[in-house]
């Protein structure tokens, strides 16, 4: 009856058109009413102790460093970089966008803000060269995902403190899974490109090559800066994401000169109102954590899925589907906070390293920001490149399949996760 309870209240408030937070929060009042435990007071200091989290300091401080490195010209010397090295190829600026992505995704953790800048410098230059722009933008969103999964992640952030595991470990574990989607998207693109008339750009000379590299220079620094520091233990994921806002204003004001004042500021306005909406949806989905684990949910849920406990793999399976599915319809941050605290109990009754679980868990909730219907960075691609949607779901399918089997290999080959991890914590 509890889970019914549950169920019902999330889903009817979403039904209704009620803000997620909300919901959450109206879901949380079901449950306080179910277990004979209604008080307004507890609602209250549950929703201020769930923003009250120094790892959750990471979070708009990331959101920050996306938003600068698009407005500090970072992004487009990647770009540049990239197109340098490999854009004379056949498919080249699919290739180019690919490598933008895997570098890009090393700097911010936010798919949005990552795609958004790949759509805007890239989906012009396909479009101009004569690639189908549908599966330009598909790739685009693609690529895009890559950012909750290679650190420094905003998902894992999330993940870590709902769940209670090491943000530090999710982030080294995550760097092999990261690459792994980036190959997949690799070979895809190779395949549907070896039948292409797009006319190759010209092939610049090593020394142009060389110049677009120390042009870009500064921003390739970063990853290695935050991997390095982490894994030395010179500082925490939160101080990571302070360095690398930090950094990214620096080199965009002293190096590269572009980040002007009213950047700066469009930069904070941005950051400062999609970091409010996370925070609160964090806040309110503590609220709704607190009395599903009051109401025994974890257990009812652990009762009904005991026939799997004993075939980790089979139940990783199981839950990987139900992210998936889930993700079709929520967004990727409502989807960590909501099932967070609901399977993470079935996980340590299993035995499931919650580590590899958690780059998993974010994996698949990374895939559903690219499934119809929702898709919320398919919109991106749309609105920033002025495409059609049914052009770019189109487009996307190729790529969401081979990202979803490499969703399917780790969880046959969990060596993949666990084992760099450990070699990256000696």
């Amino acid at each position: 009856m509890t889970i019914l309870v549950f169920l019902a209240s999330l889903l009817g408030a979403m039904a209704i058109g009620m803000p997620i937070a909300f919901s959450l929060l109206v879901c949380g009042v079901a449950l306080m009413w179910q277990v004979g435990i209604f008080d307004p007071q507890v609602l209250a200091q549950n929703l201020v102790d769930g923003a009250d989290s120094y790892p959750l300091l990471a979070v708009p401080f990331f959101l920050l460093a996306g938003e600068l490195m698009n407005q500090g010209g970072l992004s487009r010397r990647i770009v540049g970089a990239a197109m340098a090295m490999i854009g004379h190829v056949r498919g080249g600026l699919g290739y180019v966008a690919i490598i933008a992505a895997l570098i890009m995704a090393s700097l911010s953790g936010s798919a949005i803000a990552d795609t958004a800048a790949l759509a805007a410098l890239l989906i012009p230059m396909m479009r101009q060269a004569g690639y189908d722009v549908g599966r330009a933008g598909g790739l685009m969103a693609a690529g895009g995902i890559i950012a909750p999964v290679i650190p420094p992640s905003i998902g894992f952030v999330l993940f870590g403190t709902i769940a209670g595991v090491s943000v530090t470990k999710l982030f080294l574990a995550g760097i092999v899974p990261g690459l792994l989607m980036g190959l997949s998207l690799v070979l895809t693109w190779w395949w549907l490109s070896r039948t292409s008339t797009v006319k190759p750009t010209p092939r610049p000379s090593w020394p142009e090559r060389l110049a677009a590299i120390r042009s870009a220079g500064w921003a390739l620094i970063l990853p290695v800066l935050i991997v390095v520091g982490m894994k030395m233990g010179v500082f925490t994921p939160t101080e990571a994401a302070v360095v690398a806002a930090v950094y990214s204003g620096l080199i965009g004001a002293l190096v590269y000169r572009e980040l002007t004042l009213a950047k700066l500021y469009r930069a904070l306005v941005s950051a400062a109102k999609t970091s409010a909406v996370v925070m609160f949806l964090v806040a309110a989905a503590m609220v709704s954590a607190w009395l599903i684990t009051v109401a025994n949910i974890p257990d009812q849920l652990i009762v009904l899925l005991k026939p799997f406990i004993d075939n980790p793999m089979l139940l990783m399976f199981l839950m990987m589907a139900i992210v998936l599915i889930v993700g079709t319809a929520l967004d990727f941050t409502p989807t960590i906070l909501i099932l967070t605290p609901v399977l993470m109990p079935l996980v340590r009754e299993a035995g499931i390293d919650p580590v590899y679980f958690g780059v998993l868990f974010i994996i698949a909730n990374a895939i559903g920001l690219i499934t119809p219907p929702v898709g919320n960075v398919l919109n991106v691609v749309c609105s920033v490149a002025k495409v059609p949607m049914s052009d770019v779901i189109r487009g996307v399918w190729p790529f969401l399949l081979a990202q979803t089997l490499v969703l399917l290999i780790l969880i046959v080959w969990p060596s993949l996760v666990t084992g760099p991890m450990r070699w990256l914590m000696h």
